[in-house]
């Protein structure tokens, strides 16, 4: 591949020689300008190769200029063994093996298929021997002669053209350079030469060439360098067609001055492609589904490979096909696939979800339009899930269900309907549908599904009554939620029977008709029978007793007899009552039976009250003010009446007769049936409260009358005539019970006030005499005593406790002598307490107390009387000696406290606790 690209691409060069050198111009347009001539570049071509040819080869080049009309379609004519691409490479379109010195005639041709103009050109193809391995030539016939390596661009040359004045001038012609060719992943020695870029100028002065444009002098820069003497433009590494496809560039000529000698001419270098890429799959994992039981011929899904090679060569083509199943049931080859397009379809009728729930298919895509020789593969896998259909219908588990229920009960399940479903559960096919087609022409009962079991819960939805009815037998029919497949019909197992048993229970009684309503009038007396309410009991198959009771009477005006029903008043009724509303009295009764266990029912009874003339009317409003001095001086009154009319109104007002001031003052003139004129008769009044008493008469059949009293207030009014004096009006109108009971309350705060003064001196006092018998920080209720010193007890009991043994009975080694007091550091040396002899008598104690109180007393380093003395020495030379020796008789010997006795009550105690015997 690489040489025949290499002999294509000079084959091109060669072409873009001769176009330089041969063609003519012609004269035409009305300027007389020379313009493009649009056609093959050669008329023949002469093209040498190897015999042995592989498939998708490219073997040569035809270069074809358009003038920027428009492309044209390339074709070989009369010949399956080749074919033309687009950019004028022909390639081998299979495996050619041609024998030695062999001569062939290729005719290309181009159509302009908007105009159907048609060109063509001749290729002879010469085969030489194996063992030459030259690169393919093209050359023309005529120039067969030609030895140069490599091809030339020149400028485009000037002419002398007739303007259309006659005159002459030197125009430029101009040439549609041919791109180059030039492979891709070239191995070639670089850099590498491609073509020789010359001026026809440079034969009487010296140039300099150049290159400009993308991978010249732009990115990516230096893949292509010209020498600026000679012209030769190369290329210094492989080119990548993937990451580049073609380049174009601007040469240049100009003179050692750096002055432009020649127009720039457009070079397009075209990186022909190699097969360098292995096709890619856009997933690794496809994933398709195809509905069980699709015929044969359903499409299933489409896998796509990419290849990054040019798509129009064989290099980029791409076939496809299958390499394995899995499983390979019901048979081997389930599935095909379109070699060209990926589509994957079924070939085989079988599938069935229920046996076989996905196939898995390992897909090979290979380039050179699948030649496994030279083409590069890859594959990728394709899960195909056989998605459900509804084949197979919903078949109960039993052909009859059972069940039971209690009457008057609903929303509850009777029973469960089982079903078997072969589809995929939680799905349309699966999920059933339950229909009652026979059994139930009330629609007591329904079946829901359950989501989760697919079971039918057979639920009471309206009230069943034993009396009525004791059994139901329903026909019950399941399907799916969408239709069966076509041909798939509801066997006989999609039907069953339900048999289901009403259970009786004990109902309460009704009362008929429930409210009941009666009308009769207010003020019936107690003790009137009014109506008879009763209730029947539903149950009729029991032998029952209905007995009522009353549950609310909120006035507490009627009594039910329990045995027969009958209703009569225990008070008068009342219209006017607040329980009363819109002239209507509920009152709610039971009734109850007497079954295992009792029902019991209730029923209201509506009594409309009609009024009667039982109310008198009052004055309103009752209280009104009026200035001392009145202007106007007219008040309005009306009447208040509970009854209705015709009982009511028109109301007659008049004044009372007495007291006889009140019609002397006052004035009353009707307005009409409903308002009266209260007025003034004098000029002014004083302040005050005056109650005026009117008497008002209502229209009822038999009239009734009432005397009401007016209070009015009369004030001192400003000038708006609003009251300004109200405290006073209002001290003055509080009555005596008022006064009291703010005198009371007085007279107890006070009586408070003086017992707390009390109570506080009192206090006071007991505080000043504790004081005095107890100093407060003495008191030990008050004071926390520290007892973590040994010694002595309490400050004021300043004895010598040796001094209360027998001083003859002690054993020499038993005298303690010596009592410091350590509760504040002497300043001198310690004051010398006189020891108690020892005489036997016991009056020596009181003399020896009152002499050790005036040494203490005397001792300038003692502590205050009533501090604390600290026996702070314990052992020989104490003369308080221990504790313990108050009864130590093991270590000084038997003692005798019998003398103890003569010392008073306190210390004959104190003998009987030490001198006691065994009790």
């Amino acid at each position: 591949m690489h040489l025949f690209g290499i002999g294509m691409l000079m084959a091109a060069l060669q072409v873009v020689v001769v176009l330089g050198g041969e063609a003519e111009p012609s004269l035409s347009g009305k300027q007389g300008l020379l313009p493009c001539t649009r056609g093959f570049t050669q008329k023949e071509y002469i093209i040498e190769m190897d015999q042995e040819l592989a498939k998708g080869q490219a073997i040569f080049n035809v270069s074809f200029v358009d003038c920027s009309e428009g492309k044209v379609w390339l074709e070989v004519g009369d010949s399956s063994d080749f074919r033309v691409s687009e950019d004028g490479v022909v390639y081998t379109l299979r495996h050619l093996s041609l024998a030695a010195k062999e001569k062939a005639l290729l005719v290309v041709y181009a159509r302009d298929l908007q105009s159907k103009q048609v060109w063509k050109t001749r290729v002879h193809i010469h085969v030489r021997p194996n063992g030459n391995s030259a690169q393919p030539q093209q050359v023309k016939p005529s120039d067969a002669t030609l030895t140069q390596r490599v091809p030339e661009i020149l400028f485009p040359w000037h002419s002398v053209v007739v303007r259309g004045d006659g005159t002459l001038r030197r125009v430029k012609r101009d040439w549609v350079i041919p791109p180059i060719n030039v492979p891709e992943n070239s191995r070639g020695q670089f850099p590498e030469d491609l073509v020789r870029i010359r001026s026809d100028r440079d034969k009487n002065r010296m140039l300099r060439y150049s290159v400009t444009g993308p991978g010249a002098d732009q990115p990516p820069t230096g893949i292509f360098i010209i020498n600026p003497i000679s012209g030769q433009l190369s290329v210094t590494k492989p080119l990548d067609r993937e990451h580049i496809s073609n380049f174009h560039l601007r040469a240049h000529a100009v003179d050692l001055n750096g002055n432009q000698v020649e127009n720039p001419i457009d070079i397009v270098i075209n990186v022909i492609d190699q097969n360098d890429n292995r096709p890619e799959f856009t997933h690794t994992i496809f994933n398709g589904s195809v509905p069980e039981g699709s015929k044969p011929g359903s499409f299933v899904m489409t896998v796509t490979a990419v290849d990054k090679d040019d798509p129009k060569t064989a290099n980029g083509m791409l076939r496809y096909k299958i390499l394995s199943q899995n499983p390979q049931s019901p048979s081997s080859n389930m599935f095909t696939i379109n070699n060209k397009t990926g589509d994957i379809i079924t070939v085989a009728a079988g599938l069935d979800r229920e046996k076989v729930t996905q196939y898995t298919l390992i897909i090979q895509a290979t380039d050179m339009e699948g030649n496994p020789t030279y083409g590069l593969s890859n594959t990728a896998t394709t899960v195909i899930r056989i998605t459900d259909v509804n084949d197979n219908p919903p078949e109960f588990t039993t052909d009859t269900f059972f069940g039971e229920v209690h009457e008057n009960r609903v929303n509850v399940i009777v029973a469960n309907l089982t079903v078997t479903d072969k589809d995929q559960p939680h799905t349309q096919a699966w999920s059933a549908v339950y229909r009652i087609i026979a059994g139930d022409p009330t629609g007591r009962f329904s079946i829901p599904t359950d989501p989760t079991t697919n079971e039918g819960l057979l639920t009471v939805v309206k009230p069943i009554d034993f009396e009525l009815t004791r059994s139901f037998m329903l026909t019950v029919e399941a399907e799916n939620e969408v239709t069966l497949a076509r041909g798939i019909h509801l066997p006989r197992q999609s039907t069953a029977t339900v048999s289901i048993r009403i259970l009786d229970i004990n109902e309460s009684p009704e009362f008929s008709p429930n409210p009941k309503s009666i009308k009769l009038e207010e003020g019936l007396p107690a003790g009137s029978l009014l109506t008879t309410f009763t209730a029947q009991d539903p149950d009729r198959f029991m032998r029952q007793t209905v007995r009522y009771s009353k549950m609310y009477d909120p006035a507490n005006w009627l009594e039910i007899d329990p045995v027969n029903g009958r209703i009569s008043t225990i008070a008068i009724l009342d219209r006017e009552s607040p329980y009363v509303k819109n002239n209507l009295y509920n009152v709610t009764f039971m009734a109850s039976d007497n079954g295992i266990p009792p029902a019991s029912g209730t029923g209201t009874l509506q009594m409309y009250l009609m009024d009667i003339n039982d109310n008198a009317p009052h004055v309103f409003p009752p209280e009104v003010e009026m200035c001392e001095k009145p202007d106007p001086n007219a008040i309005n009154i009306t009447a208040s009446d509970p009854d209705l009319t015709p009982n009511a109104g028109p109301f007659a007002f008049e004044l009372a007769s007495r007291p006889s001031d009140v019609r002397r003052n006052w004035t009353l003139n009707r307005v009409n049936g409903e308002y009266a004129q209260l007025r003034l008769r004098i000029s002014s009044l004083a302040s005050g409260i005056y109650e005026i008493p009117i008497m008002i008469t209502d229209s009822g059949n038999l009239p009734m009358s009432n005397t009401s009293y007016l209070r009015v207030k009369v004030c001192q009014c400003d000038h708006h005539g609003d009251c300004v004096d109200m405290e006073r009006i209002i001290a003055a109108g509080l009555g005596t019970g008022a006064i009291i009971a703010i005198l009371i309350c007085i007279i107890i705060l006070l009586v408070l006030v003086l017992l707390f003064v009390m109570w506080m001196k009192r206090r006071d006092k007991e505080r000043q005499a504790k004081q005095l018998l107890i100093d407060p920080e003495d008191d030990v209720r008050d004071n926390i005593l520290k007892y973590d010193e040994e010694g002595g007890g309490e400050e004021d009991q300043d004895y010598d406790l040796s001094q209360l043994q027998q001083p003859d009975a002690l054993e020499p080694e038993c005298v303690k002598v010596g009592i410091r007091r350590l509760d504040e550091r002497p300043l001198h040396h310690d004051h010398q307490y006189p020891l108690r002899s020892a005489a036997p008598h016991p009056g020596d104690i009181g003399d020896f107390i009152h002499e050790g109180l005036k040494a203490a007393d005397n001792d300038p380093t003692a502590p205050p009387y009533d501090s604390l003395l600290v026996f702070d020495y314990e052992g020989s030379g104490s003369t308080a000696g221990s504790l313990s020796s108050l009864h130590s008789s093991s270590s000084c010997g038997d003692q005798d406290y019998d003398y103890l006795g003569d010392w008073g009550p306190r210390f004959r105690k104190l003998a009987d606790l030490y001198g006691g015997g065994d009790d």
